[in-house]
């Protein structure tokens, strides 16, 4: 059969020497650097007895916040979803109700939020575009789930704990945000005090 093209190159082989025909020191090669493993640090984390360390830049899953009263930060304006490049978030706006003015912080307010965590590539770019601090990446991780809807946070999955019913688990929602977010008040309060 004729080559279709000259573009053919043949390669000469060459003849093994004795030590590689005897593939004796290929072995003992690969039993040094797998014995060499057995005395190194495993790598792999028991996950309920241990933890994994997370750095304090780590993103995680979002998580929609509330003010100190309680109620819902989050104006539906969307330029968090105009700002995802993965266009993961979809919304729904809707007016405040006479009497809500305890549930939302705002004459309007997001009455359906969602985020596609299969699609969500963790970015940060929803965060930094919300002009109230309505929604944040916390240091939690996604949970594995066996069907794609599981995947599909609504707002009641991302709502943070309420501050007042809940305090405990809202502290631990917030994690090392609280930390932050009390140095960033302390610096406000130093700047006021300045002017």
């Amino acid at each position: 059969m004729q080559a279709l093209t000259d573009k053919i190159k043949v390669l000469e082989r060459k003849p093994m020497t004795i030590g590689e025909r005897l593939y004796l020191p290929a072995i003992i090669k690969g039993m040094l650097i797998t014995f060499s493993h057995l005395f190194k640090k495993r790598p792999t984390i028991s996950y309920p007895e241990q933890k994994r360390y997370f750095p304090s830049v780590w993103r995680g899953v979002q998580i929609l916040n509330r003010d100190e009263e309680g109620r819902e930060r989050c104006t539906a304006c969307g330029l968090c979803a105009v700002a995802c490049p993965a266009e993961a978030i979809t919304m729904e706006g809707a007016e405040r109700m006479p009497g809500e003015e305890h549930l939302y912080k705002e004459e309007k307010y997001a009455a359906k939020y969602e985020i596609n965590m299969l699609r969500c590539i963790f970015c940060g770019l929803c965060e930094e575009a919300c002009p109230k601090d309505a929604i944040y990446l916390s240091q939690t991780f996604a949970p594995a789930n066996y069907h794609r809807k599981g995947f599909i946070y609504d707002k009641q999955d991302l709502l943070i704990p309420h501050p007042i019913e809940e305090p405990d688990r809202y502290k631990q929602a917030l994690g090392e945000r609280a930390t932050a977010l009390k140095q960033k008040a302390k610096t406000s309060e130093e700047e006021s005090m300045d002017n």
